[in-house]
């Protein structure tokens, strides 16, 4: 396994700090910054259990590098919205308010899992929390996301459906098919794409025509779309507050495509800067763009005492998914007899 870049792995404050002595910051943007360190503190934390303990039997794709999208779009929506997601699932779980220990469980396979340890780390679903569901079929979720979203609209729900995928996943046709059904219905849903330069280990470049965007692509279709630098969590709210807003008044859909860039391998907790297909370089320029830094940078003059909050958040929620790791592995599996429960097609 490829070593990680450790000499240029970007803290988000500075180390030397204190404990806080002043009150814990409070407010929005303290919140975004929160519960990104909380995003990033679960998945690393995650990543080295995964490499180290060798009991997560699932596929993992992390989003280490990438919490601004899931925790700025999360905060644009209300209680009843629904989000849908594909294989890149924790952030937004975490980030719309999914239950951790059940998310934690459920990458150890345990019957307290979100998916009762039946779905892993792809599966994940908190309908409490409007976390509808994720899946690993590359674009799957889009065409489910437009169906709730017409759904709520014959209702007459002011609901909006969100769905996230990758740039990988506006290659496919479903994803071509959503875009005009929602457009030519002007469907209540959000298309939030991740992109992240890469489909798997296949760049964007190389895939798709020089000088051309896929925001540009998806304007075709008549869409309302925003290009967003997707490591800016307040740039990334503000424009998700506006693509929602435009989807509950009835003006129909939208499309962000959020700028940003996963720092891991596509599946797996490695660092794959010497498997050929991106460079040390191209990693340490995005490293230098953590979008926890830079919120950081920003609230700072008007936060006293953020950088001791941070570290003192950090120590908090590494402390939390380590618990939840503990009470993980003291779950029960889920019985052999129920195996097929929940399956497609009852009875068989």
């Amino acid at each position: 396994m490829t070593a990680a870049p450790a000499d240029t792995v970007p803290a988000p404050v500075p180390a030397d700090g204190a404990a806080p002595t002043g009150p814990e910051p409070a407010g929005p943007e303290a919140a975004l910054i929160r519960d990104m360190v909380r995003i990033r503190c679960v998945e690393e934390e995650l990543c080295d259990r995964y490499r180290d303990d060798q009991e997560m039997r699932t596929p993992t794709h992390f989003s280490i590098g990438q919490e601004a999208t899931a925790v700025g779009v999360a905060a644009a929506t209300g209680p009843d919205d629904l989000v849908y997601t594909g294989h890149r699932s924790h952030a937004p779980y975490l980030a719309m308010g999914g239950d951790l220990r059940a998310m934690v469980a459920e990458l150890y396979g345990r019957e307290s899992g979100c998916a009762r340890g039946r779905g892993g780390s792809i599966h994940l679903v908190d309908r409490s929390a409007g976390f509808a569901g994720s899946a690993a079929i590359l674009g799957e979720m889009i065409s489910v996301a437009v169906g709730a979203g017409w759904s709520a609209a014959l209702r007459g729900r002011p609901q909006v459906a969100l769905t996230f995928f990758g740039d990988g996943a506006t290659e496919e046709g479903v994803f071509h098919e959503a875009v005009n059904f929602a457009q030519v219905h002007r469907v209540p849903v959000v298309f939030l794409c991740e992109n992240n330069l890469y489909s798997i280990s296949s760049p964007l470049g190389q895939r798709q025509p020089a000088g051309s965007t896929i925001t540009d692509r998806v304007t075709a279709y008549g869409l309302w779309a925003r290009s967003v630098d997707g490591n800016d969590v307040y740039a990334v709210r503000a424009a998700a507050r506006a693509a929602v807003q435009r989807c509950r008044t009835g003006a129909g859909p939208a499309f962000l495509e959020l700028h940003t860039y996963r720092w891991r391998e596509h599946v797996g907790p490695g660092w794959d800067h010497d498997h050929g297909y991106r460079s040390r370089e191209e990693i340490d320029a995005w490293m230098a763009r953590c979008p926890i830094r830079r919120a950081v940078e920003v609230a700072r003059p008007t936060q006293p005492g953020l950088d001791d909050w941070v570290r003192e958040w950090e120590r908090r929620y590494r402390a939390e998914v380590r618990d939840a790791v503990r009470v993980a592995r003291a779950a029960a599996w889920p019985p052999v007899s129920t195996l097929v429960d929940g399956a497609y097609g009852a009875g068989r």
